[in-house]
């Protein structure tokens, strides 16, 4: 049976996530349980093409990511795939009505990850727009369950908030993604010149995408609400944390949240969402 097939697939969205990302795990599991599935799946088909970007390196990944590409297609377009995370991805795309393009966009930033270069101020903007934005809108069509109107009027905020996930990544993973992939995602920075200066301006521009995402949130339906306060909670502590230290300690070491700060800012979000004093 079919059904057996898409469960395993599912299965493997679930366990993908799961292992990459502590974090989204525990933002998806305060989604209303019937929210799950769908979101996994969209983080396991963003998270495979990540990969073959960023870890692959002995293979030929712009080959790689040609074969995923089609294969992508050909999966919306058939509704079934023997790859279980495109299944489950196609399975959501066509369920949602995930608009295309937005997938189109997507790719094309992984496109972009297979050249080593440092990013202008036109590229950066396209880059955070198909790697993080347009990912929080895959995931807002899964939120509003075919409410096109909420969607549209939702759509700034969730681009807001992937875009501010996306940078505090970026600060967060400067030196790693210097040394290991040879990328300088901001555009002006020099990795080794990288100043207090830069990192203020950098955080001032992260501060007003939290401010204007929060607004979003805060209208979500209540089935999405509190596991997207959650991460929205986690990032924010991050980005807090990530302010707190020079721009120095950035180029020597990664930012972490620990588990008990996690478990924390959950009990915390929990407290503040059952208040509706978000």
């Amino acid at each position: 049976m079919k059904s057996l097939f898409d469960d395993v697939s599912a299965a493997c969205s679930r366990l993908t996530t799961r292992a990459y990302s502590t974090s989204f795990s525990l933002g998806i599991h305060c989604l209303d349980k019937h929210l799950h599935e769908p979101i996994y799946a969209i983080y396991g088909f963003v998270r495979f093409a990540d990969e073959i970007v960023d870890s692959f390196h002995d293979y030929n990944k712009k080959e790689l990511l040609e074969e995923f590409k089609k294969e992508t297609w050909l999966a919306i377009d058939r509704k079934i795939s023997l790859n279980p995370i495109l299944n489950s991805f196609q399975h959501t795309v066509n369920t949602y009505n995930i608009d295309r393009e937005l997938i189109e966009v997507f790719l094309k930033s992984m496109e972009m990850d297979l050249k080593k270069m440092t990013y202008s101020g036109d590229a950066y903007d396209e880059y955070i727009v198909g790697s993080a934005e347009v990912v929080g809108l895959m995931c807002l069509r899964v939120f509003v369950e075919k409410d096109d109107a909420l969607y549209e009027k939702l759509v700034p905020a969730a681009r807001k908030l992937g875009a501010a996930f996306q940078k505090v990544n970026f600060l967060r993973d400067l030196k790693s993604d210097y040394e290991f992939l040879g990328r300088v995602y901001f555009p002006g920075v020099a990795f080794g010149s990288f100043s207090d200066t830069e990192k203020r301006n950098i955080e001032a521009d992260i501060s007003n995408d939290f401010k204007e995402a929060f607004i979003g949130i805060k209208q979500l339906p209540k089935a999405a609400r509190f596991g997207v306060y959650v991460a929205y909670m986690y990032y924010r502590s991050l980005y807090k944390k990530i302010r707190s230290v020079p721009s120095s300690r950035i180029l020597m070491d990664r930012v972490r949240i620990s588990n008990p700060k996690k478990v924390g800012l959950l009990v915390t979000s929990y407290f503040r969402h059952s208040l509706s004093i978000l």
